[in-house]
């Protein structure tokens, strides 16, 4: 019999798909990487194609496995970590989706979202979810679906439609699709949709019913570390072969997971699309009042969990992309670390990317992208760097929220996602926080979070320890900035927030 000596996860992002092969050690064997297609049908308004989502999945598990002659015999089991809140509503009997993915980015369900803000439904939300009223979740999308797609609605309640986020869409063609596909996806995931009750850990009828949702069209909520086996992939699928799907983390989740944040007060930050900081809280969830999330870290076991705070901000690496791909100051990321190194400083100019609205620890969805303290000696490398210092300073606004909310101070913080290649960008992050920031050797964190739980479900490993005994240093980052010299950028920075705030009264998009 073949040794099993491999995990496999699909990492299905916001820009493209993943799937990368680890070992025991948690050492990278094999990867493969596609991009998929961002739609944009009217300002403010993301989508993503399903379908071709689940192609591009199809050709990096094959791509990942031919590349290094990984034969499928070798692998223990199979992890998945995504895109969270990005909502699918699908058919189960054609695998058909009803209408493009909505993605978290998308800003269409405002009017949703308003009509339960002046109802005065934030407060019960909070207690129940942990969460806030934004666009950013995936409850009000479903709305949006059912209210706009023809015949969505009847579907729904007839149990011809199901709703996922992207976990539960790649996991139910993993484990077979229209033939017995399971619909299944996990706390994490369940805790981002504005419908699932932190302490119960099971979708809310209250919840559904505000937001007219059927149940029936809900997926079962498993723990992020399975098993009792959500499904198995089957001999005609990608992986040519019987493998248990038993790992299923929402891809910040599976970030700190990856980094072995398994103490209380460990955190992390990644730099990705957007930016995410997660605090672990242990098995208690944290209230917030400083505009922070409560969400549920990981669940290891069947009605249990473990929470964490998280500051999710919506803009970090995309607005890198905005300077690439809409204003063409950059032809790549990587280049920023230079140029924004060819001058002192911004020139006086603060870059707020506000595309999305502001998230934590502002929640506003009319704020709109501002930059300010313009003069005629700005020039492009002024605003290139403007835009790194923005990630930064977000990320300040959240570590403050939530310091504020933990009691917890903050002195180490672990970095990863792409953009935490930047060495620039990361000693920037060191100096406005005033906090040491430390990457590890494998920046994939999120593959591996995902693949540690399916390790752990299908006894790869057998306990939290093994896999902390995994996690390595690549470098570490020191503060340089004098607390004077922090403190006067960050009071610049605030004041051109305030510029962004409310911009969109009038509903323009």
């Amino acid at each position: 019999m073949q040794e099993k000596k491999y995990v496999a996860t699909i990492d299905q992002g916001t820009t493209g798909t993943r799937c990368m092969v680890f070992s025991k050690e948690g050492e990278i064997v094999s990867a493969a990487y596609e991009e998929h297609q961002q739609i944009y049908p009217k300002p403010g308004w993301v989508e993503h194609n399903p379908l071709e989502i689940w192609e591009k999945t199809k050709r990096v598990i094959k791509s990942a496995l031919l590349s290094k002659n990984i034969r499928p015999a070798e692998i223990a089991a199979i992890g998945v970590t995504n895109q969270r809140e990005t909502t699918v509503v699908w058919d189960p009997h054609t695998g058909k989706p009803l209408h493009n993915a909505l993605v978290w980015q998308d800003t269409r369900t405002r009017e949703i979202c308003q009509g339960m803000a002046d109802k005065g439904f934030e407060e019960i939300l909070k207690e129940k979810t942990g969460l806030v009223i934004s666009t950013y979740f995936s409850g009000p999308k479903i709305r949006w679906v059912l209210e706009n797609v023809p015949g969505a609605k009847e579907k729904a309640r007839s149990g011809n439609a199901i709703f996922g986020n992207i976990d539960t869409w790649i996991i139910w063609n993993l484990t077979g699709g229209p033939d017995g596909g399971a619909p299944v996806t996990d706390y994490t995931n369940a805790s981002r949709t504005m419908l699932m009750n932190l302490k119960t850990l099971d979708w809310d009828d209250g919840l559904l019913k505000e937001m007219n949702i059927p149940r029936e069209m809900m997926p079962d909520i498993r723990p992020s570390s399975d098993k009792n086996i959500y499904g198995y992939t089957n001999k005609d699928g990608p992986f040519s072969a019987e493998i248990p799907v038993c790992g299923d983390l929402g891809d910040q989740q599976a970030a700190l997971f990856g980094q072995t944040c398994f103490e209380v007060g460990e955190t992390k930050n990644t730099y990705g699309t957007g930016c995410f900081l997660l605090q672990n809280t242990g098995a208690t969830p944290i209230k917030s009042k400083s505009g922070l999330l409560t969400t549920v870290a990981y669940g290891l076991e069947e009605g249990k969990a473990t929470y964490a705070l998280e500051g999710s901000i919506a803009i970090a690496g995309a607005a890198i992309q905005w300077l690439r791909d809409n204003l063409g100051l950059i032809k790549s990321a990587p280049e920023t670390e230079e140029i924004a190194q060819s001058v002192e400083d911004t020139g006086g100019i603060y870059f707020v990317p506000a595309f999305s609205g502001l998230f934590a620890p502002y929640w506003d969805m009319y704020a709109r992208g501002v930059i300010v303290g313009l003069t005629r000696f700005i020039r492009k490398e002024h605003i290139v760097r403007a835009t790194l210092e923005a990630i930064c300073y977000q990320t300040r606004d959240v570590v403050d929220a939530m310091c504020a909310d933990s009691g917890i101070k903050l002195t180490t913080m672990k970095v990863d996602g792409g953009a935490s290649r930047n060495n620039f960008l990361m000693q920037l992050q060191s100096n406005i926080l005033g906090v040491t920031c430390i990457r590890p050797s494998i920046e994939e964190t999120t593959a591996l979070g995902s693949a540690y739980c399916a390790g752990l479900a299908a006894g790869l490993w057998n306990n939290l320890s093994e896999l902390k005994k995994n996690w390595r240093m690549d470098r570490k980052f020191e503060p340089q900035w004098d607390e004077e010299k922090r403190r006067k950028q960050y009071r610049g920075w605030q004041k051109a927030v305030e510029r962004t705030r409310n911009w969109d009264e009038n509903r323009w998009v």
